[in-house]
């Protein structure tokens, strides 16, 4: 999870990077990825409903 939210904000030592490669396989990392995607998409619907309901 760690490395995925680092990934999205862009930030991260090399040395972190590297752990996260010896330790997570790249199939976790596309399932983390997609379902930290949908839930930002979720949000930011649930966010413009919001706004544009008041």
């Amino acid at each position: 999870m760690k490395a995925v939210a680092w990934s999205f904000v862009g930030i991260r030592k090399r040395s972190g990077f590297e752990d996260d490669l010896a330790k997570i396989s790249p199939l976790h990392v596309i399932a983390v990825g997609l379902v930290a995607v949908l839930l930002i998409v979720l949000g930011l619907v649930v966010f413009v409903n919001w706004v544009v309901a008041k």
